[in-house]
């Protein structure tokens, strides 16, 4: 039996919580009727932030302001240097206040600190990246149209983006989205989760310092019924930048189908790790554990399927068994942690819900499985299932929790069989010394990013998104400008009219 986990209470318990306005045409507002959202700290229990609450009022403020700031504004007409020059200093910007947003994003999720730290990192990098491709953003000419015709293809921005950005990397994914859609001249309404939307009110008031004009960038917290839906569905939105799950993106793209926005989606995984015999299986093993527990699995891209050769399966997830035995899972600002506190106490639920199905479903709890006791805040032991079979709910479902589900294969065709066989297709990864099968899994397996002897490691230059229910379009990667732009052609005749119609 564990020890109960004993975590510590940060000065900030004993304060006020944080309080955020709503970031709408430059200015900090409360919202009309005065509501607000409080948000508690799940490992720690105590209220950490309070945010006012946006309903139908402020999004119609918030839209009409981007809108504004788009048809009237500088910031579409701006040199592309100009615009590039505002998203580097928002990154320098980042990287000053990195161990400020980092602890923000800590206390709100619940995840460690230093994984934190880390992705506020990553994020100053993709802002930087975004600046350059700002000055690269170009059309195309084409002079082999006859000597009297040039054509002209122009990108312009496309407008008043709607970004809607889920719980678990709060300032990493609104930074995967919003300063691409800024290089191009996009304006913007952005909801962060009303989970986690301190860090997206600090980069509100990064990006006026660092002189973007007012109304290109609104922030609006609140729940999805009352302020991500309108802003889906507004007339004045011409496109919809979504992460989150299969199911709410379902309905978004359905809202937006209304008025045809351009929807781009990053939304659910069921991510298989394929190990075959040949691997480095020390690299494989701990890749195992740090897929499946990275920031406590709540993760789209979690490695949350192990599929493994039957001929090594049970001195493979011995080695894994290990491994996971020595993960430290506790406070979030401990730097030694590993894996931090579970999102929401209904959200520990759901998860430990489907631990408890497989094993009614005849899979068995081969590592872990329970709730972590604790003084304060919401744990669960990081868990390994056997003897699980494709048609399990474990092995199809997207469970967003420290689960990682274990299916077996004895030939190259079995293991693709088994990584394709989900609605899903985010990524995947494959473990092996040869070659030819790397590259037949990397063929075989429909994901958009399958990652070969490593696994979720992410940079700028390269496109993220994924096939079949995971989502629609790519985030990052040298087109990520290109995403938030309309192609438009323009035609020039030099010379007497020619093709006379009439006479």
């Amino acid at each position: 039996m564990n020890a109960p986990l004993n975590i510590a209470m940060p000065a900030e318990a004993s304060q006020a919580p944080k309080t955020y306005k709503l970031l709408i045409d430059g200015k900090h507002v409360d919202a009309r009727d005065g509501r607000s959202i409080e948000r508690s700290s799940p490992g720690h229990g105590f209220a950490v932030s309070r945010y006012a609450q946006a309903g139908a009022a402020e999004v119609e403020a918030a839209v009409q302001a981007a809108h504004k700031a788009f048809e009237t504004g500088p910031w579409p007409r701006m040199k592309a240097s100009e615009r590039a020059a505002v998203l580097l200093k928002a990154a320098d910007l980042i990287e000053t206040q990195l161990e400020e947003i980092a602890r923000l994003d800590a206390l709100e999720s619940g995840k460690p600190i230093a994984q934190a730290r880390g992705e506020i990192g990553g994020a100053v990098d993709i802002w930087r990246y975004a600046a350059s491709l700002a000055r690269t953003l170009h059309g195309e000419s084409y002079a082999n149209l006859g000597d009297s015709m040039l054509g002209v293809v122009l990108r312009e921005p496309i407008g008043v983006v709607s970004i809607i950005t889920p719980w678990n990397f709060p300032l990493l994914i609104i930074s995967q989205k919003l300063p691409f859609a800024l290089a191009a001249g996009c304006t913007a309404v952005v909801k962060p989760s009303e989970m986690t939307s301190a860090s997206t009110f600090v980069l509100g008031d990064i990006l006026l310092e660092a002189g973007l004009p007012a109304g290109v960038v609104n922030i609006l917290a609140g729940l999805g019924s009352d302020v991500g839906a309108p802003m889906v569905s507004h007339p004045l939105v011409e496109m919809v930048s979504f992460t989150g799950s299969t199911r709410v993106g379902k309905m978004t793209m359905a809202a937006a189908s209304n008025s045809l926005k351009k929807v781009s989606m990053e939304l659910g995984g069921k991510n298989g790790q394929i190990v075959f015999p040949d691997a480095d299986l020390e690299a494989a093993a701990d890749a195992a554990v740090f897929g499946g527990f990275f920031n406590a699995g709540e993760c789209c891209n979690a490695g949350s399927r192990l599929i493994v050769h039957e001929a090594i399966a049970d001195d493979f997830l011995g080695a894994v068994k290990a491994l996971a035995g020595k993960v430290r899972v506790g406070d979030p600002l401990d730097d030694r942690t590993k894996v931090g506190a579970m999102i929401s106490a209904d959200h520990m639920e759901k998860v430990a819900g489907y631990v408890t199905a497989a094993k009614t479903d005849g899979g068995s709890v081969y590592s872990g499985g329970g709730r972590l006791a604790s003084n304060a805040g919401q744990y669960l032991d990081p868990t390994i299932v056997r003897n699980v079979t494709e048609d399990m709910a474990i092995a199809r479902e997207e469970v967003f929790g420290p689960v990682l589900s274990v299916l077996t294969f004895e030939t190259i065709e079995k293991a693709l069989h088994i990584a394709n066989n989900t609605p899903y297709g985010l990524s995947a990864g494959v473990w092996s010394a040869s070659i030819d099968t790397c590259m037949s899994v990397a063929r075989g397996v429909r994901s958009g990013t399958v990652w070969v002897n490593t696994f979720m490691e992410g940079y700028p230059e390269l496109p993220f998104g994924g096939y079949k229910q995971s989502g629609l379009g790519r985030e990052l990667g040298k087109r990520a400008v290109e995403d938030y732009t309309e192609e438009k052609t323009i035609q020039f005749h030099r010379g007497q009219r020619t093709g006379w119609w009439v006479g």
